[in-house]
């Protein structure tokens, strides 16, 4: 095997020979070097952000310590990391065994919220567990794309599997537990990361048009059915009135004060008005002390990691590895951007976390649960990426 390195897989390292076969020396020579460092530095601006939000969070809940929530979040991305590393050693039969697993528990879990979940601003998505609570949803995003990938690429095959009703019908299960705790918010995001799936096997444009159409009509009919869902756009469409826009106002406050240097670390003052500051609002908190620059870095990081990472996986050459890793991808990049989004105002509040930034530990280790399972199937193969420049057959689908 030549020695030189490979421009696609990052800087030069000396961390592990070549000639190192074990499984960590194998994995470090055929992940995608420069993903994990993206992913592994969203991590670290998350805890660092950590540690200027918790003060203010734990004096709003009478906590005495006053990194209680900085320390919690270190902890959190140390597993996160752990998590992130061991699951991108994994094959990509062992990406689907574990997405079974994940799914199975996660969806089992969100049946019992209905008797044992913790209830929090109107909705019960949480399971509390030793003093810990956890959001079985969001392990639920990343299992489900996997499934339905594997469901598309087994439909092709043409051998009587019905691979597209057998997505339809675990999405659909999704959907339902999801609407039922409730939480609109996530059921976009699964049913855009799903679309995108959908669209990526190579499915007949009109079936993604028909699949449009009914997740408009879907969206539409929770203004009806959710007065939480008819509040928030009601709020959205009328700052005028006398409707409380308190978090997005004070949000859109911080990002202003902020201007292009900040206010400096730690002297941010909109955090200790809003309540969701260190959790969905932590991207207007940290305009508020780093400023605009640093609100460009982080954007700028998680643009790199969904463009690098959809790079990446539309020129894999299994169609199962191509959907999964490139749905996983937009997973991530349309959670961040409806983060944002609604930070900056240009979307109603959605009570969805920036991916690895904002404080929480379901957020941060099924984030690393993702990116693992997406550099995974990313991760460079004998014949993994051979077809890359040979044009893409079209899927079949009965």
């Amino acid at each position: 095997m030549s020695a030189a390195v490979d421009p696609a897989q990052g800087p030069t390292s000396h961390v592990f020979s070549r000639a190192d076969h074990s499984r960590l020396g194998q994995w470090w020579w055929t992940v995608d070097r420069w993903l994990l460092g993206a992913a592994l530095a969203l991590m670290g601006l998350g805890v660092l952000l950590s540690f200027g939000s918790s003060p203010a969070a734990a004096q709003r809940l009478d906590i005495a310590f006053p990194f209680h929530f900085a320390v919690r979040q270190s902890i959190y991305a140390a597993l996160g990391v752990v998590i992130l590393i061991a699951v991108s050693t994994l094959p990509p039969r062992g990406v689907r065994r574990a997405a079974f697993f994940i799914y199975l528990a996660a969806t089992l879990m969100m049946a019992g919220l209905f008797f044992l979940g913790h209830a929090a601003k109107g909705a019960t998505r949480w399971v509390e567990i030793a003093g810990f609570t956890l959001q079985p949803s969001e392990f639920m995003k990343p299992a489900l794309i996997v499934l339905v990938a594997w469901m598309f690429a087994e439909g092709q095959k043409g051998e009587g599997v019905p691979g597209v009703s057998i997505a339809f019908a675990l999405y659909a299960l999704a959907v339902g537990l999801l609407i039922a705790e409730p939480d609109v918010g996530q059921t976009v995001l699964i049913t855009v990361a799903f679309g995108a799936a959908f669209w990526m096997a190579g499915v007949p444009m009109s079936w993604v048009m028909g699949l449009g159409a009914m997740a408009a009509a879907g969206l539409g009919s929770t203004y009806f059915l959710f007065h939480h869902v008819a509040s928030r756009v009601d709020r959205f469409f009328s700052h005028d009135r006398t409707l409380d826009t308190h978090q997005v106002e004070r949000a859109a406050q911080a990002i202003a004060a902020g201007g292009l240097f900040g206010r400096g670390p730690g002297e941010g003052i909109m955090k200790r008005e809003v309540p969701d500051m260190h959790t969905d609002f932590i991207f207007s908190a940290s305009a508020e002390e780093y400023g605009l620059w640093f609100s460009l870095i982080l954007i700028a990081l998680f643009t790199f990691v969904t463009l690098r990472g959809l790079f990446r996986a539309m020129r894999l050459s299994d169609p199962f590895e191509q959907v999964a890793a490139a749905g996983l991808f937009v997973l991530v990049g349309m959670q961040a951007f409806i983060n944002v989004a609604v930070n900056l105002d240009l979307m109603p509040t959605k009570g969805m976390t920036l991916p690895f930034i904002s404080y929480g530990g379901s957020s941060m280790l099924a984030s690393g649960l993702t990116i693992g399972m997406a550099l995974a199937l990313t991760r460079r193969r004998p014949g993994g990426y051979a077809a890359a420049d040979k044009p893409r057959q079209a899927a079949q689908f009965g």
